[in-house]
């Protein structure tokens, strides 16, 4: 487990701090853990004399305690049965052999407990908790507790309405209990190294943070876009405020759906990134190579990954060129024809309930499946600029004009080539490496003709 990695930077003392205090904490609550695990065991195994109230060991109290567990614990007003689950999930991160009273064996059959749930990780050697395990601490054999500690699983709790703890079924139609308990990372490192996590690109997560040091003045779009554009960053910022205000919030689902189309490099991406850096969000750039797959159900796992984590944070998850996954259905009768309008289907649904905002990107809009399309607030047409817009591009790659020569016409290349503002940073890109090889100070007007050729060429058309 790497632990803080690719975490938002935070002063050593302050990271410090929160380590030692949670530590100190932790070190409380799996103390009180193991006295109630231990009277739980004589109860169920009814060795007399010893005390058989589990509810006997009062939870450590938390008042005056800085930790951000302690916090954590507070602020969701975690009673009894919630701090055992909590705890009990997280045990085997910090203190895994605190669980090896599990590893007791039912002589009579000579095998592990039923009753104790756990499963085996393949690396980890300790035991790993289920529902089933959390269930046998609080309830023992008490069917009626049984049933209420099944609530504390259920979607609209704060374990999973905050992304504290995740529930996950490890084969389709064994039972509820049987089901893994995952600490969820971003908490997980809140609660032992106090820093927030940011999820890292991988073959689990196959989306990427992406982020711009760009500002909106660089953006050059129509008035017409750019006022589309404010309704996206009105929402982001108070989406939800602007529904209960107006009383829409039972009726309209939570989240926001906004397609962008046009031609390659006419800001998407850009307007994407800088909607997260307005509304101090993080934008997540799904990468559709690693979760397009041609094995039935693996598409929909790998896209499950990136939706459970973004469930409950504050994210734009932004899927560039998405007619690759969000394309038309087809009427075909073939396994294969079946299987791809399944995985639509199942996109629909994930991004129709995702509360947060989801920006598809693509080059044509007819290429977008029109169920898909039906379903977005908004949808954005980003055009190749015309003259105006392309000389204001031209200003703002090359805002010292002393750094091109006096050959080089900015309104005339403006008003003579049509290029989007993509690829006007390519010929700029090129110009400059052009003008630097000849060893020259300045850009002249051939290094430019040059790389808008280059980039003509790309497109099929001659300057």
């Amino acid at each position: 487990m790497s632990l803080g990695a690719n975490n938002m930077s935070m002063p050593d003392g302050a990271v410090t701090n929160d380590l030692t205090a949670n530590a100190r904490s932790l070190e409380r609550e799996v103390a009180w853990f193991g006295e109630v695990l231990s009277t739980r065991f004589n109860a169920y195994f009814a060795q007399g004399g010893a005390q058989q109230d589990i509810r006997s060991h009062a939870p450590p109290d938390l008042n005056g305690d800085p930790s951000v567990f302690a916090r954590t614990v507070q602020e969701c007003g975690m009673g009894f049965d919630e701090r055992i689950v909590l705890i009990l999930t997280l045990i085997p991160h910090i203190r895994p052999q605190a669980l090896d009273l599990f590893f007791t064996s039912n002589k009579n059959i000579e095998r592990g407990f039923t009753e104790f749930g756990g499963w085996k990780g393949k690396s980890h050697g300790g035991m790993l908790p289920t529902c089933e395990t959390a269930a046998f601490v609080i309830a023992g054999d008490d069917l009626n507790r049984r049933f209420e500690v099944a609530r504390l699983f259920e979607p609209g709790h704060f374990f999973a309405r905050r992304g504290i703890i995740r529930v996950e079924t490890q084969t389709g139609g064994e039972p509820f209990f049987g089901s893994a308990l995952i600490m969820e990372t971003d908490y997980l490192n809140r609660f032992t190294t106090g820093q927030h996590h940011k999820p890292d690109y991988g073959a689990g997560f196959p989306a990427k943070l992406i982020t711009t040091p760009l500002a909106w003045s660089d953006l050059v779009v129509t008035p017409e876009v750019m006022d589309e554009i404010e309704n996206v960053k009105a929402w982001l910022k108070q989406g939800q405020e602007l529904m209960r205000h107006w009383g829409l919030d039972k009726a309209v689902k939570p989240g926001f759906r906004t397609l962008f189309y046009g031609p390659p490099g006419t800001g998407k991406t850009l307007t994407a990134t800088l909607l997260g850096k307005a509304a101090e969000v993080d934008v997540y750039r799904i990468d559709l190579s690693m979760v397009v797959s041609k094995y039935i159900g693996e598409t929909e796992k790998n896209l499950a990954n990136v939706f459970d984590q973004a469930q409950n944070k504050n994210w734009i998850l932004f899927f560039d060129e998405a007619d690759a996954l969000f394309g038309k259905r087809t009427e075909g009768s073939t396994s294969n024809d079946r299987h791809a309008n399944q995985e639509i289907s199942y996109l629909l649904q994930r991004v129709e309930d995702f509360p947060g905002v989801v920006i598809l990107a693509t080059n044509l809009k007819t290429n977008i499946d029109e169920a898909f399309a039906r379903r977005f607030q908004t949808s954005i047409y980003f055009p190749i600029p015309d003259a105006l817009q392309r000389r204001r591009l031209w200003q703002h790659l090359f805002p010292d004009q002393s750094r091109l020569d006096a050959s080089v016409d900015l309104d005339e290349l403006a008003e003579n080539h049509v290029l989007s503002g993509g690829a006007l940073a390519n010929v700029a890109r090129y110009a400059a490496i052009r003008a630097s090889r000849m060893q020259r100070e300045k850009i002249a007007a051939d290094d430019l003709l040059r790389a808008i050729k280059k980039e003509f060429l790309k497109e099929g058309r001659t300057l």
